[in-house]
């Protein structure tokens, strides 16, 4: 078993945890009626995209999120909230520096001995969550998780959706697709676009992620018989009709979509295996973006 298999299997234990934890961390987190950015690269952005559109969407305040490398730094925050596993990513830890003594800061990261400890006003150590594979997995949706929690929008049905993902079978034929599409709507889109980048990462595979609606403007034109289109969450209505009537497999969401990413990054370890490829080597990645200073 890869490391990425390893640590991904074990995403509903590290849930269970985080949510049963969140209490212990709310002083460190965005209290209602913030005005909050939460920022990060990668994988640790889209997580953020969707940790922003929940906090919004339940009525706890304006939330933005952007990458480190794009923040505003002339819009005014009361919060910053950094998600960084290694606690050494350039832009995160440049942003962190710029901010201290004019927002308030939150770093969530896997590693207490990194430069990040001494960088944010608070910080929130999930090690028990970190990993050894570059792709990244586990911690990710754990700290999503915990955000979720915080916002009391977690549920013990997401850890039996996510035990039902590790289990059930992938559609027939997915493997076996050319293309791969995800589609989510509010905050399902940051999963939509983290599960696109797991694929591209882990399988190299060709993959687009968009807003549902979105899909419909044009994006839908590539689809055809040989490609899936993956929805996280709920659907708007006759987008699987019309992805059938082109020949293109519509994969539905039937899990709570967080569950539903753990399905995606199954897909990226088999579609990996099914190439030849071992996704705990990917091409030109590295655990961690540390820049060189000029």
């Amino acid at each position: 078993m890869t490391h990425v298999e390893d640590e991904l299997t074990s995403q509903p234990e590290c849930w269970t945890r985080v949510a049963t934890e969140a209490a212990r961390h709310s002083g460190a987190l965005p209290a209602a009626g913030e005005r909050v950015a939460i920022v990060g690269c990668g994988t640790s952005y889209f997580m953020a995209q969707s940790a922003a559109a929940l906090r919004e969407g339940a009525g706890q305040g304006e939330t933005d999120a952007f990458t480190a490398s794009e923040f505003p730094y002339g819009r005014s925050y009361d919060r910053v909230v950094a998600l960084t596993r290694s606690g050494t990513t350039t832009e995160v830890l440049s942003l962190l520096g710029q901010l201290k003594d004019r927002t308030r800061t939150t770093a969530l990261t896997a590693d207490p001995r990194t430069p990040v400890m001494a960088a944010a006003d608070d910080v929130v150590v999930l090690d028990f969550a970190d990993e050894r594979s570059v792709v990244q997995t586990r911690f990710a949706t754990t700290a999503l998780t915990l955000l979720r929690a915080h916002l009391g929008l977690h549920t013990d049905q997401v850890v039996t959706d996510a035990r039902t993902a590790l289990v059930t079978p992938l559609p027939e034929g997915l493997v076996e697709c050319t293309q791969f599409t995800f589609l989510g709507r509010g905050w399902t889109v940051g999963l939509a676009n983290e599960a696109g980048l797991k694929m591209r990462e882990a399988s190299l595979a060709w993959t687009e992620a968009y807003p549902a609606m979105e899909y419909r403007h044009g994006p839908i034109s590539i689809t055809t018989h040989g490609t899936a289109t993956w929805m996280l969450g709920e659907a708007p209505e006759g987008l699987a009709e019309q992805v059938r009537e082109t020949g293109g497999l519509w994969v539905p969401g039937t899990l709570d979509p967080l569950a539903e990413l753990v399905r995606a990054q199954r897909l990226a370890v088999a579609v990996a295996a099914a190439r030849g490829l071992d996704p705990d080597q990917p091409r030109h990645l590295t655990r961690s973006v540390i820049l060189a200073r000029p």
